[in-house]
């Protein structure tokens, strides 16, 4: 499809408790690639294939949790637009200047209905992956560090009325619904996948009583070893594992959950459908959920999916 609006997930402010924890485990662990520092204490990182300057960044806290998750449109026409869209769809924005986040321009943020704050921009300083742009090797030394993903591949947000948030993404945004979950009375949409490309997903929501709260972060791997090797790592620091190694029914993608030392869910993510806008979204019952929809191999809804966040 001709990439022609929003383009893709940019970036993610994450909440950490303790700043020193969270760098070794960002860079250590996870093996993201530190590409700065601000004067209000954030910590900048971009996965090692990324060509942009940043994709996650580290605010300290007093509470875990997601400040905002942006999304890179083509240019600044493309900006102006979707900030006049939304204004006359009825969604207040507010424009955040040029240079507040580090090597990143003029930013467009308004709040969904869920709760959560997303942004959208057009421009951030491109540093590249560490590759010469001709003849280029297949990976760099930083590919081997940690589970090195190799860039920022989707959010998973929980909150309250989804299906305006849906309303939002497909009517004003341009996004495709790929796959949803009905609640048990078999109608309502409770959980949604979205994706604005022809991945399985850009961005996902389910419905949740607490807005704002952030369920995961996924980091794109380029096969199921490197997720069995992303276990292997996971194990070896000890980290805490919620679930995994496994694949899901959902989206197909093969995957491993777990937890940064402050509490936040984290995703490492291989493979999925490719679905193209003209497909019809992929529905799933509670019952399908359960039997198969979260965990194929063991056909088992774990509890800590549904109810822990941060």
């Amino acid at each position: 499809m001709a990439m022609t609006g929003v383009l893709r997930p940019g970036h993610a402010q994450i909440r950490v408790l303790d700043m020193d924890a969270a760098t070794r485990f960002y860079g250590d662990v996870l093996g993201l690639v530190e590409t700065g520092r601000d004067r209000s204490g954030r910590v900048y990182y971009k996965a090692w294939d990324e060509r942009d300057h940043n994709s996650i960044v580290l605010r300290q806290a007093d509470t875990a949790g997601i400040d905002f998750f942006g999304f890179k449109v083509l240019n600044k026409a493309t900006l102006d637009q979707l900030d006049a869209d939304l204004r006359a769809y009825g969604v207040k924005t507010e424009r955040i200047p040029a240079g507040e986040l580090m090597e990143t321009g003029e930013r467009v943020r308004f709040e969904i209905p869920s709760g959560h704050l997303i942004e959208l921009y057009a421009e951030k300083k491109q540093p590249g992956n560490g590759l010469p742009a001709m003849n280029p090797p297949p990976w760099s030394t930083e590919a081997e560090h940690g589970i090195a993903p190799l860039r920022l591949d989707h959010g998973l947000l929980y909150g309250p009325n989804v299906n305006q948030v849906l309303d939002i993404f497909t009517n004003v945004l341009g996004f495709t619904l790929t796959e949803y979950v009905t609640l048990p009375d078999g109608v309502t949409k409770g959980a949604l996948w979205l994706s604005c490309s022809i991945k399985a997903h850009d961005i996902a929501f389910v419905e949740f009583p607490e807005p704002g709260k952030l369920h995961h972060i996924a980091y794109l791997l380029d096969s199921w070893e490197k997720v069995l090797r992303a276990g292997d790592i996971i194990s070896m620091n000890k980290v805490p594992l919620d679930i995994g190694p496994t694949r899901h029914g959902i989206t197909r993608g093969t995957t491993i959950y777990a937890w940064d030392p402050s509490g936040n869910r984290f995703e490492t993510f291989c493979g999925g459908t490719q679905p193209y806008p003209d497909w019809d979204p992929v529905r799933w019952n509670w019952e399908g959920l359960a039997d198969g929809g979260l965990d194929f191999p063991q056909r088992k809804l774990h509890e800590t999916f549904l109810t822990v966040v941060s």
